[in-house]
């Protein structure tokens, strides 16, 4: 949510951000409209209200027909604070039903466009020659289950498309790097947490996941709960309706869990193996800071998946996402995208999102400087996308024998193990 005052005295930027996003312009003038109507009604209330306090007084002292006529004037100031209150509190909720659709407002250096219209910023590490090694390399679905590592015919039959079993080495695997994710992440000072899977419906509207992004998010009807699409939602959530004291900032998260996700919109997109999934598990870090150390910290979550990303020796570029394909939550974003051989491009990997004070604002966590309390700001980044980081994994790092080997950094979490080797089935 942003902030009404910005709109009320900057229209015109709010209005280019939604232009930005390729979002309702008009909504920026309904809500404009409706707050103007919740400013005064509330102002209309507060008059009656006074009137009728100060008329309170009258009546006991008044006889006759001065008293009857202000018996009279009572009668009707008291339907006409009933109206009133009513008013004000439809004119509420319309303000607060428009502002809960509204973007955040883009950060002004974010690149205008969609889904194709990235700036790279940087590029890391070196692309590997296959043909100049002797071999073609072979995709994660095939080098995964030659090692036992991932089975999704059995996932299908379970569970239907899109889902998979991590077998094996693929256990073991996933389990290595959510370790060493969350050792990188407590040496940086983030505190670990392992966060709820299901979360109440303020919660998901309150980080911005009810809006555009609804299609893709299962909700359990019968007990009106929300399976969430990442930890930053119950992450965000953690300090709903609390002031904390800016001594106390900044505040580190790293949390753990599963994630779902419908994946609408994708029919018949990366289809194959485990890329794009209906549940995969996630480390995701996630900060509470003042608002003038947001753009710090994003900084600093880009440099923290950096390292990550460079430890298990990926190649990747990182980008800064358009307008267009930020999502409704974030006012700039950092994607790092690994190099995927058998697909000959750059898929996303991590994504770090400066929030600003949009999910605070909706989530009431603020921060109190002295006697100033106001919103603070919120922002999140992947560490570790499980599946997509083994998928980069077995690709760049596959040897021509069928065999991967095991960055260094994960060596200690693998029991020593420098290479994966295929099974006989």
């Amino acid at each position: 949510m942003i902030d009404l005052r910005l709109l009320r005295e900057d229209p015109d930027r709010v209005r280019a951000s939604q232009r930005a996003r390729g979002e309702d312009v008009a909504l920026v003038d309904s809500l404009l409209s409706a707050d103007e109507r919740r400013r005064s009604s509330g102002v209309r209330f507060d008059e009656l209200r006074n009137e009728q306090k100060s008329l309170g007084k009258l009546i006991p002292r008044a006889s006759g027909d001065e008293k009857a006529e202000l018996l009279a004037r009572a009668s009707q100031l008291s339907a006409d604070v009933k109206a009133a209150d009513a008013e004000q509190h439809e004119a509420d909720e319309e303000t607060k039903r428009l502002a809960l659709q509204l973007g955040n407002l883009v950060h002004p250096d974010v690149p205008v466009g969609g889904e194709e219209d990235f700036v790279v910023l940087e590029t890391h590490g070196t692309i590997r020659d296959f043909g100049a090694e002797g071999f073609e390399p072979k995709d994660h679905l095939e080098l995964g289950e030659a090692l036992g590592a991932i089975d999704v015919e059995r996932g299908a039959k379970v569970s239907g498309s899109r889902f998979y079993y991590l077998t094996g080495v693929g256990a073991l695997l996933e389990l290595a790097l959510v370790n060493a994710a969350i050792a990188q992440a407590t040496e940086a000072g983030f505190v670990p947490m392992l966060t709820p899977a299901l979360v109440r419906p303020r919660a998901m509207e309150g980080t911005g996941f009810l809006g555009q992004a609804a299609e893709n998010v299962y909700h359990l009807e019968k007990d009106d709960y929300y399976l969430v699409g990442t930890s930053e939602v119950p992450l965000a959530a953690y300090h709903m309706d609390e002031i904390l004291d800016a001594d106390q900032l900044p505040l580190r998260y790293a949390g753990f869990s599963p994630c779902f996700r419908r994946e609408a919109g994708t029919y018949g997109k990366d289809t194959r193996g485990i890329f794009r999934v209906h549940q995969f598990d996630k480390v995701e870090m996630f900060s509470y800071v003042a608002p003038e150390d947001a753009e710090n910290e994003h900084k600093r979550l880009l440099d923290w998946e950096k390292q990550w990303l460079t430890g298990l020796e990926l190649p990747f570029q990182v980008i800064d996402v358009a307008s267009g394909d930020l999502g409704a939550s974030a006012s700039r974003k950092y994607d790092c995208e690994a190099w995927i051989p058998t697909q000959g491009k750059y898929r996303e990997l991590t994504s770090a999102s400066n929030c600003d004070s949009f999910q605070a604002r909706r989530l009431s966590v603020r921060m109190r400087d002295g006697k100033k309390v106001q919103p603070l700001a919120t922002l999140n980044g992947t560490l570790c996308a499980v599946p997509r980081t083994i998928v980069a994994i077995l690709e760049n790092h596959q040897l021509a024998d069928g065999s991967v080997r095991v960055p260094e950094v994960l060596r200690p979490y693998l029991g020593g193990r420098e290479v994966l080797e295929p099974v006989s089935r």
